[in-house]
């Protein structure tokens, strides 16, 4: 029995009828399957660094409210508050993300963080789903106002977003975000000319990452060739859907995580294939698969653009990361540090995808008119 009658105005109220319940409940599984695993993987993982067994359970659920709120409240926002939230939010994520060169925190080589207390903020994670938006309505502007240089202040936008994450630097993200870019200007009109430049400029990208930096290099040659260096996670990684079988140890009766450095983070998926076995797997790639099919679908009917191409951007990006952090897992593509969507540990992952699912929970409620209030 529905908590609100059709008839209450109440804003919570027309938020229940109107918000796609299917993908909300879809989304809150993919939360109980991570809040299962983060318990299961991450206290020897806090072990094996030295620190408190719990201290990785706390984190993450002293987090996980404040994303689910997050996500809540965004959901309830027009299209209109969902764009200006986005600006917002860009401008501060650049902003950010252009202090961690000078300012951030130095992990692996790499300067991606900020440190604050008791928190790590990863800016580059908050602009993925603000850029998206972002863009989706300046390529919409420049369709629907011509004399509009939308295009123009999208491509600078882009080659700024890009170029701070390869000083940082975070190709996998870089590749995400323009993979994002990319099927939004394909969406607003792009020739199929231009593809395929951006076609040939991908490729010549790949190949001088390659060329000109060694941890690109190393991770392509290991999974072409795995003899060639050390591939001790991505072998645990396998290891363990082999041992998991088609139904798993069970929670919690896992080895992988006791040897994985990583295995509450970007190998959080192959504890599930251990523990939990290949159904319990099939099943959050299903969740994942529905999730973003499900949001597709609701696009079917939509008549305004911006809305089109601001959902499209979020679900191909949270689609995208999933495939990323799952393939990596089965070494069906060069390992990358990207997190499994509300299922791997991550403060600043977690945050920015309640942001983001809960911009795309907005832009896919039932509307009327131009969908725009």
């Amino acid at each position: 029995m529905s908590t609100f009658a059709r008839t209450d105005r109440s804003r919570v109220a027309q938020w229940w009828w109107t918000v796609d319940r299917w993908s909300l409940l879809a989304i809150l599984a993919l939360v109980g399957f991570g809040s299962l695993l983060v318990m299961a993987a991450s206290p020897a993982v806090a072990e094996h660094i030295g620190t408190d067994g719990l201290h990785f359970v706390r984190r993450y659920f002293a987090v996980l409210p404040v994303a689910l709120a997050l996500m809540f409240g965004v959901s309830l926002l027009s299209p209109r508050s969902v764009r200006h939230l986005a600006f917002l939010g860009f401008v501060i994520a650049v902003a950010l993300l252009g202090y961690t060169l000078i300012g951030g925190v130095e992990i692996k080589g790499a300067r991606r963080w900020i440190e604050l207390p008791g928190f790590s903020l990863q800016p580059s994670e908050f602009v993925k789903p603000c850029f998206a938006v972002v863009a989706a309505w300046l390529f919409a502007q420049s369709k629907l106002r011509p004399g509009f240089p939308g295009q123009t202040i999208a491509i600078a936008l882009y080659v700024i977003v890009i170029a701070l994450l390869i000083r940082q630097p975070d190709l996998g993200m870089a590749a995400v975000v323009s993979a994002v870019w990319f099927t939004q200007f394909f969406l607003a009109g792009l020739s199929l000319v231009w593809v395929g430049f951006a076609a040939v400029g991908a490729v010549a990208g790949l190949g001088g990452a390659y060329l000109l930096l060694p941890h690109v290099a190393s991770r392509i040659d290991r999974f072409v060739d795995p003899a060639s260096g050390d591939s001790y996670q991505v072998d645990r990684s396998m290891d363990a859907f082999m041992s998991g079988g088609l139904w798993g140890r069970g929670p919690g009766e896992g080895t992988v995580k006791l040897t994985l450095p990583d295995a509450h983070a970007d190998f959080v998926f192959a504890v599930a294939g251990e523990e939990l076995g290949l159904f319990v797997c099939l099943v959050i790639v299903a969740l994942f698969a529905f999730v973003v099919l499900r949001g597709f679908t609701r696009m079917l009917q939509e008549v305004n653009l911006f809305i089109v191409l601001a959902a499209t951007g979020l679900l191909v990006q949270f689609g995208l990361q999933a495939i990323i952090n799952m393939a990596s897992s089965l070494h069906l593509m060069p390992t990358k540090g990207m997190t499994l969507p509300f299922i791997s540990y991550g403060g600043s992952s977690l945050l920015a995808l309640g942001l983001g699912m809960g911009m795309a929970l907005a832009l896919t409620r039932r509307r009327f008119g131009d969908g725009e209030t």
